[in-house]
């Protein structure tokens, strides 16, 4: 059965629950691939962002007007600045590292005031090319098709050196050599 949008918007005014099954099944793919394009590798956080979409369609909606954008193209609005916020976020908790639970055994364990960790000098104990991907990566949202591209290499190289730099880095939080 093909679905118009015209039929799934009113359906989302009039508060119809089942109009969101519609609407994931025509589209998806589409706010999946684009969410997936900002967030990769992090499956958790696509299927968040994706659930902050629908509900960030369903509370507006009737702020879509059909004769300025075509459904598609808003929704798809819709995740790409969702997505770009999730980045921001991710970025903004790596910078701002506070009083935390770092160890994996002990969650419970709090670090204290001097022992807070300075993301710089914890970057700067990488490889002047581990720390360029993190920063692009982590920190900048740079995809890996990007960097690969940058550094004249596949993407499977750039994620062998994001996978590595971390196993470096929870070495070093675990033996406290920052």
């Amino acid at each position: 059965m093909k679905v118009d949008d015209s039929y799934i918007v009113e359906q989302m005014k009039l508060k119809n629950e089942k109009s969101i099954s519609i609407l994931l099944d025509k589209y998806g793919g589409l706010l999946y691939a684009i969410i997936q394009n900002y967030l990769q590798g992090n499956r958790q956080d696509q299927e968040e962002c994706v659930a902050d979409v629908l509900v960030s369609i369903w509370y507006h909606i009737d702020s879509f007007d059909s004769s300025r954008n075509e459904f598609k193209n808003w929704i798809a609005a819709i995740a790409k600045y969702k997505a770009i916020d999730y980045v921001r976020k991710a970025a903004k908790e790596m910078t701002y590292l506070s009083k935390s639970e770092w160890t994996e055994n002990s969650m419970d364990q709090t670090v204290s005031e001097s022992k807070l960790l300075d993301l710089q000098s914890l970057l700067e104990k990488l490889s002047d090319i581990e720390r360029a991907i993190f920063e692009k990566y982590y920190l900048e949202g740079v995809s890996s098709r990007e960097i690969a591209t940058e550094f004249k290499a596949k993407d499977s190289w750039v994620y062998n050196r994001l996978s590595r730099g971390r196993k470096k880095l929870r070495n070093l939080l675990m033996r406290n050599e920052v």
